[in-house]
């Protein structure tokens, strides 16, 4: 059993700024502020945005631009990528606009990096990624990046601004690739258990094995999602999470689409090896009330032994999801 309480680690945000069914991108870019300042004022410790492209449910495909609009309109909470996904990028760009959001909000900044496009392959064609690349080269773009936000590095090309600055790095996966590249790097590492849980344990113990310590981490530092849906009943919880699985659903139906308002029977809408498909994908998932989500994150934690988990809700109801990660944290601080 683990000796670590739900209460002694950090809770951190995961927002995809989604697109509600009958509303715009504009309306999603309001509601994530709102939820990142409540999110502040509730002392959680991040608030990270995702690079997803050509996806209508989710607006925050220009991720930099979107966190510089969180952090400025907040004032403490650190505010990041979850993540960039660097092959989609030139590294130098990438250095200069994160040295240029550590110049406007310093020490708030995190830059989680990604090898996955974040799309699918005809866009990423778009985005002028190398369409016969599979992320080999994703350790060469990490070493190239950090080089241009390293002041001794001598490269001929800089990053101004960048160069010099202080600016966590993380490696954001969902297998054993940047599970390993972490350990080797000693850096901390996420893993993406709210949509691909297979891999996680065994990334876990890789990365714990392969550890090597470094100037940024002496021991590893785990992260690891998990999908929350916070309510005062189970019932009204497992009500609000079908708009989730809505979202899931087309996910695996190849036809994504904006979050759509809750139903009362997802099994009306779905075939039952798809809804074992969806479920299968959100293991590391709970909806319920404050107890069942406490007991069940704690049960998360126990068995992962993370430092860390970032909390994705996916809620149609801006209400709702507030409400949602103020019952969390009033329930673990209690």
């Amino acid at each position: 059993m683990s000796t670590k309480q739900l209460q002694d680690i950090e809770l951190s945000i995961l927002d995809l700024a989604p697109v509600l069914e009958g509303s715009t991108p504009a309306e999603s870019f309001k509601n994530s502020l709102t939820l990142a300042q409540r999110a502040e004022e509730l002392d959680y410790h991040r608030f990270w945005l995702a690079e997803h492209h050509s996806m209508p449910g989710i607006a925050s495909s220009a991720t930099s631009l979107v966190i510089g609009y969180i952090a400025n309109g907040t004032s403490k909470i650190r505010v990041g990528s979850g993540g960039i996904m660097l092959p989609n990028h030139a590294p130098l760009v990438i250095a200069e606009q994160f040295g240029t959001l550590e110049s406007m909000y310093p020490g708030r900044i995190d830059l989680g990096l990604g090898r996955a496009p974040g799309t699918d392959q005809m866009t990423a064609h778009a985005l002028r990624r190398n369409h016969h690349s599979d992320g080999s080269e994703f350790p060469e773009l990490v070493a190239e990046l950090r080089s241009y936000l390293n002041p001794t590095s001598r490269n001929l090309v800089r990053a101004i601004p960048g160069e010099g600055l202080d600016i966590p790095i993380w490696l954001l996966g969902s297998s054993g690739f940047s599970a390993r590249l972490a350990a080797k790097l000693g850096l901390p590492f996420s893993f993406a258990s709210h949509f691909a849980p297979d891999y996680l344990l065994p990334a876990l113990q890789l990365y714990r094995d392969q550890f090597q310590p470094s100037d940024v981490l002496d021991e590893p530092y785990a992260m690891i999602g998990v999908n929350v849906i916070t309510a005062d009943t189970d019932e009204k919880a497992a009500w609000l999470a079908t708009s989730q699985e809505q979202q899931f659903l087309n996910v695996i139906r190849g036809e994504p689409g904006m979050l759509r308002p809750p139903v009362e029977d997802i099994h009306q809408h779905c075939h039952p090896n798809e809804k074992a498909m969806v479920d299968k994908m959100l293991h590391y998932s709970v909806a319920g009330s404050q107890r069942t989500v406490t007991n069940k994150l704690q049960q998360f934690l126990d068995e992962t032994q993370a430092d860390e988990i970032i909390i994705n809700s996916n809620i149609y109801d801006q209400h709702e999801r507030i409400r949602s990660y103020e019952l969390l944290a009033e329930a673990v601080k209690a």
